[in-house]
C-alpha cells in the first residue's frame, strides 16, 4: 500500500538545503557552538523551510540535557492563581524560553510532600535548571538545590544564599523609600505600613526603606505585619486602626494586601484618600482596578522574567551566577492625594 503522507524531513534534507555538512547541522541543533554566523543562519533558514522537527529525546542523549526549565513556586498552590505577580512572571518566563525552543515545567513546592516530590524530579535530571520564585529565608528547597548542584536563579534575593545563587530583584528598599516620601509630600504625617513576611526579601527591604525615609519620625506601633494575601492585608489594617486610629496614610507592601486594606478602611468608615491615603507595591494589573485606583510602585515584571531566564541559561552553560537589581517606578493614582482643609479624623 502506498503512503499518501509526506516524508518527514531529516537532518540530511536540512544539510542539503543549507549547503553545509550534516556535522554542521548537528552542531547547530546541539547549541550552535563552533559554527560560523553565515552557516548558522543558513541552517536555521533550512530548518524553517524544510519543516524539520528536532527529536528532543535524541538530542538529550547527545547533550546530556533535557532542554527544559522548571518554574518553581515555593508558596501554597492557591497563591499561583490569587496573586497576579506569579502569573505574570510565569507568562514572561514561558515566552522567553519559547523563543529558544525550550518548554517550561511548572512546579509548586508549598508543603513538605510537594518539596520532596519536586526535589526528586529535579534531581532525576528531568530539567536543566530552576527559576526559583518567592523563596524564604533559609528555605530548605534552596539549600537542597544548592547541595545537588542544580543550576538555579531566584526571582528576588535568596536570603541566606546570596553568594551562591544568582538572582534578579526589584529595588525594594529604594521603591519603599520613594513611596513613603510620596506620602509625606502629599501632606501625611502619621504614616503606617503593612509589611510582607519578615522571612522574604520584599518583607525585609520594604520595611527597611520605610524606616529609612521616616528617620526619626518612625514609630514601631505604626507597623503591622502581613503575609502577601488579601486577607492578611485586611487583618493588618484592622490591627493598625485599633492601635492607631489617628493614622492618615498606609504604605502596603503588596497590591494584593492593599486590596484587603482598602476594604477594611471602607468597612471602618474611612474615606480613601480623604481620611487615609494608601500606597501599594507591584502594579501587576490589580492596582488599576481597585476603588479608588491604587497608587503603587511598579515592578518591571517583563524585564525580570527575561533576565531570570537569561541568567539561568548562562549558568546552565557553565557561567558563574550573577545578580541584577532593577529600579521600580512610582505610579500615582487616586488612592493618594494632598490633604484638603478640614479633612481627616
Amino acid at each position: 500500500m502506498e503512503s499518501t503522507g509526506r516524508r518527514r524531513p531529516t537532518i540530511i534534507d536540512v544539510a542539503a538545503a543549507a549547503g553545509v555538512s550534516r556535522g554542521t547541522v548537528s552542531r547547530v541543533i546541539n547549541g550552535g557552538h563552533w559554527v560560523s554566523p553565515p552557516a548558522l543562519a543558513a541552517v536555521q533558514e533550512a530548518i524553517r523551510t524544510t519543516g524539520y522537527q528536532i527529536n528532543q529525546h535524541a538530542r538529550s542523549l547527545v547533550t546530556g540535557r533535557s532542554n527544559s526549565v522548571a518554574f518553581l513556586l515555593t508558596e501554597p498552590q492557591h497563591l499561583l492563581f490569587e496573586d497576579p505577580n506569579f502569573s505574570i512572571l510565569l507568562r514572561g518566563a514561558a515566552e522567553a524560553l519559547g523563543k529558544r525552543g525550550m518548554p517550561l515545567v511548572l512546579m509548586v513546592a508549598g508543603t513538605p510532600p510537594e518539596r520532596k516530590q519536586v526535589l526528586g524530579y529535579v534531581a532525576g535530571g528531568h530539567i536543566d535548571g530552576v527559576l526559583l520564585i518567592s523563596s524564604h529565608a533559609d528555605d530548605p528547597v534552596v539549600d537542597a538545590l544548592v547541595r545537588r548542584g542544580i543550576p538555579t536563579i531566584a526571582c528576588g534575593v535568596p536570603l541566606g544564599f546570596e553568594s551562591r545563587v544568582g538572582y534578579v530583584a526589584s529595588d525594594d528598599l529604594g521603591g519603599a523609600r520613594q513611596m513613603t516620601r510620596h506620602l509625606i509630600d502629599v501632606g501625611r504625617t502619621r504614616i503606617a505600613t503593612i509589611t510582607g513576611p519578615m522571612d522574604t526579601p520584599g518583607g525585609r527591604s520594604r520595611l527597611a526603606g520605610y524606616r529609612l525615609e521616616l528617620a526619626e519620625e518612625y514609630e514601631p506601633e505604626l507597623v503591622a505585619h502581613g503575609d502577601y494575601t488579601r486577607e492578611g492585608g485586611a487583618a493588618a489594617m484592622r490591627e493598625l486602626l485599633d492601635r492607631r486610629p489617628d493614622l492618615d496614610a498606609v504604605f502596603v507592601a503588596s497590591d494584593l494586601m492593599a486590596a484587603g486594606a482598602l476594604a477594611e478602611l471602607r468597612a471602618a468608615g474611612r474615606r480613601v484618600p480623604e481620611d487615609v491615603a494608601v500606597g501599594g507595591f507591584d502594579d501587576s494589573g490589580l492596582a488599576a482596578t481597585l476603588d479608588p485606583p491604587l497608587t503603587t510602585m511598579r515592578q518591571p515584571f517583563e524585564r525580570i522574567s527575561a533576565e531570570i531566564v537569561r541568567l539561568l541559561l548562562e549558568v546552565v552553560d557553565g557561567a558563574e551566577p550573577a545578580a541584577i537589581v532593577l529600579p521600580t517606578t512610582l505610579v500615582v493614582r487616586g488612592s493618594t492625594s494632598a490633604r484638603r482643609p478640614g479633612s481627616g479624623t
